[in-house]
């Protein structure tokens, strides 16, 4: 099984997809830049979307992971869901399956939260919502990591120091949910 993970730092930081290789036996490819956005993957004139646009057109992948930047799918939702919509295009069109990673709210109490002046539950609700319906309107498997974060963070350590990235455990749960929404989906086909 061949696996592309296309995203940011919330998809790459503690070797995420290494982690994911090892939980679903996969071979993992990551196109990842701290602050990526979907619809830089779809613009071959950058470095960073004409990888993705060669991966696409040239490898031969199973499951093709999306992963917005941490809030857009809020500050940006018609550019999301057009991303989405064309990423979700080209990865059928190539035969793969594609996944939503779904992110998490900032950290409840956090600074960042609180910059951005937003309501914990009503950003993770927000987050939710936006990859529900993104994945429904796209036939998309949905790994719903920010639900996982929002049940799971009051009795773990799910947020790196600054609130907004995930700890090392964060990454793992996130590796764990994606491979169980993978694993799943493996079973039906």
């Amino acid at each position: 099984m061949k696996i592309l993970m296309l995203g940011n730092s919330f998809t790459f930081y503690h070797d995420m997809p290494r982690t994911l290789a090892e939980l679903t036996g996969a071979e993992v490819t990551a196109h990842t830049r701290g602050g990526a956005r979907l619809s830089e993957h779809l613009n071959p004139s950058t470095s960073l979307g004409a990888r993705t646009q060669s991966a696409l057109q040239t490898g031969h992948w199973d499951y093709v992971v999306l992963q917005e930047m941490s809030s857009g799918p809020i500050t940006a939702p018609g550019s999301f869901s057009r991303s989405v919509r064309l990423l979700c295009g080209q990865i059928r069109a190539c035969g793969a399956v594609p996944v939503l990673f779904a992110t998490w709210a900032y950290e409840k109490g956090g600074a960042k939260l609180a910059s951005k002046g937003w309501d914990y539950d009503e950003m993770a609700r927000r987050l939710s919502e936006a990859y529900r319906q993104a994945a429904q309107a796209n036939q998309a498997l949905l790994a719903d990591v920010g639900q996982c974060f929002y049940q799971l963070s009051p009795t773990l350590a799910l947020y790196a120091a600054d609130g907004v990235h995930p700890s090392k455990t964060g990454s793992r749960l996130a590796a764990q949910v994606l491979a169980s929404a993978i694993q799943r989906a493996g079973t039906m086909i």
